[in-house]
This record gives C-alpha cells, structure tokens and sequence, in this order.
C-alpha cells in the first residue's frame, strides 16, 4: 500500500471510530496483509494510587470490559475497512504502559534456513523458550524489532520517500 493509501486508512479509522473510544487518534499500523488499530485507553480512575498486581487487575479488568462493550461495532467498522481497502482488521489498546491486541492474524512466512540458522531455533524449542520452530523465529523477529526500533524507524521513514518519489517520477 502506497503512502497516499495509508494516509486515507488512518484518516478514515480516524474518522469513523466513535469519539469517546479512546484519548487521542488511534496508532493505525499497517503491512501487506492486516491493519492494525491500538487505541489508548485512559487508566481507571480506581488505579490512580494503587500499585502492583492490584493496578495490573483494575487496568486488565478496564481492557477486558473495553472488548466486551466494543465488540460488535468494532467488529462491524472492520467489515467496513475490509471491504473499502481489502486489508483483514485487528485490534488492540494501550492502557497504563501495557499494549494488548485483541486480534491478530497468523500469516505463514516462507524461509529458507541453513543448518545454523536453524540450530538457533532449535536451541529455542529444546530450552521452552518456544514451542515450535515458527514460534521461535516469531521470537527473534520481535527480540530484534524490539533491539532496533529506531533503526527500524528510520528504515520505514526513508521507505515512505522513496514511495513519494516513485510516485512523483514518469508513469509508465
């Protein structure tokens, strides 16, 4: 999905959501196969001066209720993004430092390991780090997006201008 395109999926989730959903504009963060949409919840009023497991039930209890109360609209806004931009929808929030998707899709990667690579994966599975080889590489892929976020960061912005130029050149 080109820029322009990505620019009108976050203006229009931004549009369409219902106003007291969330504080501020949702993060709307997309790939080749899914739109995801993480919104900021506010943190209950009852978790301000409480601490420790006590502050991580109240705010898991706002998070679940969310869900719960949301469900069927925001099952019915996605039916509409997917059908107006042919991306599946998942959702997900932000509430007290804590981010929980609500939905995700499970999309198969194809890969070519040598017998190193694989070793690592291995070693993951054998230690219960991971289940299975695919939840292991799964691991390293967040392991590393968390370990380079900023050069990530980087990597995308510069992506979005060469988008812009291929955009501006010749068209064939």
């Amino acid at each position: 999905m080109n820029t322009e395109a990505a620019e009108e999926l976050r203006g229009w989730f931004a549009g369409r959501l219902p106003g007291g959903w969330f504080e501020g504009a949702p993060e709307v963060v997309l790939d080749r196969e899914e739109v995801s949409v993480i919104g900021r919840l506010p943190v209950p009023q009852a978790a301000t001066g409480v601490s420790g497991a006590e502050r991580a039930g109240l705010i898991a209890g706002h998070v679940q209720r969310f869900r719960e109360e949301t469900r069927e609209r925001r099952v019915a806004i996605a039916r509409e993004a997917e059908h107006r931009f042919g991306h599946k929808v998942s959702w997900g929030v932000e509430c007290g430092g804590e981010r929980e998707m609500f939905t995700q899709l499970s999309v198969p990667v194809m890969t070519r390991l040598r017998q190193p690579e694989r070793r690592v994966l291995d070693t993951l599975v054998d230690a219960g780090v991971a289940r299975s080889r695919s939840d292991a590489l799964a691991w390293c892929v967040r392991l590393v997006g968390k370990n380079t976020d900023e050069w990530l960061s980087e990597l995308r912005t510069a992506l979005q201008h060469v988008e812009r130029a291929r955009a501006a050149g010749p068209r064939a």
